[in-house]
């Protein structure tokens, strides 16, 4: 005969169940936190069994369940006995629902084998393995870390799972970004393989032509130069000295599209013997413009011999370009005391410093970076040469050297160049010593 409850029973027996599934809660909680040592439990067959917790000590108990990465232990079938709050969170499933299951259960199949032989090994020594544990819509790249435990019941294996999600990722954006990268450096080569071809290409077809132009203008004027009127012949003057202005920029835009390519041809190369040569080829200029160059005690250096001479060059040949007309031009390029040396078990590579100064017109200190920028002219092109390219070559050319080169200046006071460069290049040199310039005194006469 089927007794109705009634409305009083159902809720006495609801308060009763709820408060059982409370104090289960706070028992399990409670062993999970490590704030019990030993439980009682009442057994109809076997009475009242005492099961300790001796193993799990408190704070270890705790370090588990507050770590960020998933924490199991399983028996010799490889049976979950223990999980941590944070393995359930990866599986995106109830506690509940791991304790009790096989750990291989979570385990996609393709990666079966390799958990199998990680689960076997584990056993035997501590091992690590990365794998995939299977979550509700997915898969979660993870690293296992297994060791064996001694727990009261027995051998157990302890398994850390560390997920990899973020890492997988960051390596997978990694990837592509250098994949990227690569195609982005393959396309700047053919490009600038394509810009170097174009500049030799335009530069030695706009030679042809205008090496006739100076040729007939010349020709024009050496024949006829009397029977032009005097404007006539200022205008065939301009057509001169604008074409040999263009002849200038062409050989240098050709000189600085060169400097991308063919750069690793560095020996020993002594400055002083560099600069002196540079007074050689100069000197009916230097006389004729009574210039006094005073020249220190310039180092040995590693480098690009014909590039480094043409470093010295270009500001040499500034300082004399820029030099104020009713002064004695004055050049001086010495050593800066500060020049590094190697320092024994020392990461930093030994330096030396180049001041390169004059007495010339000097410049506004406002432009003092734009001066290295390409075609850049600080000064009227009618009153003083130059394509605007000589300095951005320079610069090119220290960059090229793993060095730096800066200037300074007052208007109306003088220019100074300060050049950094690395004692060694790191690249293998050919390291030829060259003695075949004697050295000159200090003072190169005018």
């Amino acid at each position: 005969m089927n007794t109705v409850k009634t409305y009083e029973e159902l809720i006495r027996e609801n308060e009763e169940l709820s408060l059982r599934l409370e104090e289960a809660t706070e028992t399990i909680t409670a062993i999970r936190t490590g704030q019990v040592d030993a439980l009682v439990v009442n057994d109809e067959s076997l009475g009242h069994q005492l099961y300790t917790l001796k193993t799990a000590d408190q704070t270890y108990r705790v370090f588990i369940e507050k770590m960020n990465e998933g924490a199991v232990t399983l028996n010799e079938h490889g049976v979950i006995l223990y999980s941590n709050s944070m393995f359930a969170s990866m599986l995106e499933i109830p506690l509940s629902k791991v304790v009790g299951s096989t750990f291989k259960s979570f385990i996609p199949a393709e990666y079966q084998e390799l958990f199998q032989v990680l689960f076997q090994n584990g056993w035997v020594q501590d091992t690590k393995m990365e794998l995939a544990v299977r979550k509700r819509d997915g898969l979660v790249p993870c690293q296992l870390s297994v060791t064996t435990l001694q727990l009261d019941e027995g051998r157990s294996l302890s398994v850390i799972i560390t997920d990899l999600t973020s890492q997988k990722d960051i390596e997978n954006q990694l990837k592509a970004n250098n994949k990227r990268l690569e195609e982005i450096n393959s396309e700047l080569e053919a490009s600038n393989y394509d810009l170097q071809q174009f500049a030799s290409v335009a530069s030695h077809d706009l030679q042809e032509p205008l090496r006739k132009i100076l040729i007939f203008s010349n020709m024009l004027k050496s024949r006829h130069d009397e029977d032009f009127p005097a404007e006539s012949r200022i205008q065939l003057e301009k057509i001169v000295s604008a074409s040999l202005r263009m002849r200038a920029m062409i050989s240098d835009i050709l000189n600085y599209s060169r400097l991308s390519t063919h750069f690793d041809n560095f020996e020993q190369v002594n400055l002083r013997e560099v600069v002196m040569e540079i007074l050689e080829d100069y000197e009916i200029l230097l006389a004729e413009k009574k210039v006094e160059v005073a020249i220190g005690d310039l180092p040995e250096i590693q480098a690009n011999r014909a590039q480094i001479k043409q470093v010295f060059q270009n500001l040499i040949s500034n300082s004399i370009k820029f030099s104020k007309s009713d002064q004695t031009p004055l050049i001086e390029i010495n050593p800066q005391p500060s020049t590094q040396q190697a320092t024994p078990g020392s990461d930093e590579d030994p330096t030396c410093t180049i001041l390169i100064s004059d007495n010339g017109i000097g410049f506004d200190a406002a432009y003092q970076e734009r001066i290295f920028s390409l075609f850049e002219r600080l000064n009227t092109k009618d009153k003083y040469e130059g394509s605007g390219i000589g300095l951005a070559i320079t610069k090119k050319i220290v960059d090229k050297h793993n060095g730096t080169i800066f200037a300074d200046s007052v208007l109306g006071e003088g220019a100074r160049f300060t050049i950094k460069l690395p004692m060694k290049q790191q690249v293998k040199a050919n390291l030829n010593n060259r003695n075949s310039v004697s050295t000159r005194s200090n003072v190169h006469p005018a």
